[in-house]
């Protein structure tokens, strides 16, 4: 049974007129990067429960979350109109298998994330901890336009860091964008436009593919690597080259 803490908003962060990140402290348990925490308000007599990964590595005492508003939704209009010091309910244990060490070796390891789901992998590339067995790392965050992109600056300063390990890359679904890729990630996949910015191969002898987001975005890209590419999903008691986690 889950044990609930309170945590006190310390910072609420607009980036568009839906998308915000909310960053509060609580006396949480030691987490792994990927994972997620549930956070809840109490709501007419009701306590409204959503589970949202971190952003922040884990030892930071700052506990940010990504966000965005769902107009007739019962929590995040909630989470988003909450000030610097009022009080949310956060789970003091973190729960998920999206993390680092249920990745098997491999040679290029993909990060494909869609809207508020760069979450995990901002968290895993900021901690650092397991990445120096794979030569590369692709990062690619997909939104509808470039101003979704929130985190685009701390994903140049993470590239920086990194140096010719990691890759990042933007992808614009509605719009063309100068410095992204314009279009869907399973056809960016399909037309090999995403391997060729990359000068890498998607493929099942050296690539691990993690995919978050978009429920449809991750089946379809499951699927189109599936059939084309021989990859399957990864199981504990059969390793494969796909690593999934719906983000609603």
């Amino acid at each position: 049974m889950a044990v609930w803490v309170n945590a006190r908003v310390k910072k609420v962060s607009d980036w568009t007129d839906s998308l915000f990140s909310l960053t509060v402290t609580a006396p949480i348990d030691p987490f792994t990067a990927g994972q997620y925490a549930k956070l809840a308000l109490e709501i007419e007599g009701e306590r409204v429960v959503r589970a949202y990964s971190y952003v922040n590595a884990p030892g930071n005492a700052d506990l940010e979350f990504y966000l965005v508003t769902v107009p007739q939704g019962k929590l995040s209009p909630r989470l988003h109109g909450l000030q610097p010091g009022d009080e949310v309910m956060i789970t003091a244990d973190a729960q998920g298998f999206f993390v680092i060490d249920e990745v098997p070796p491999c040679e290029t390891l993909w990060m494909l994330a869609t809207g508020t789901a760069i979450g995990p992998y901002l968290s895993i590339l900021q901690e650092g901890k397991g990445l120096a067995r794979f030569k590369n790392i692709v990062l690619v965050h997909a939104a509808r336009y470039a101003r979704d992109l929130s985190y685009l600056p701390m994903m140049e300063r993470l590239q920086q860091r990194y140096g010719g390990q990691l890759q990042i890359h933007t992808v614009v679904s509605r719009e063309e964008t100068a410095g992204s890729l314009t279009g869907r990630v399973p056809a960016l996949i399909e037309n090999g436009r995403l391997e060729a910015v990359t000068g890498l191969k998607m493929d099942a002898e050296n690539s691990h593919v993690m995919l978050c987001g978009n429920p449809q975005m991750v089946r379809d890209t499951q699927q189109l690597l599936k059939e084309s590419r021989g990859m399957r999903k990864h199981l504990k008691r059969k390793p494969g080259h796909m690593t999934s986690e719906h983000y609603w």
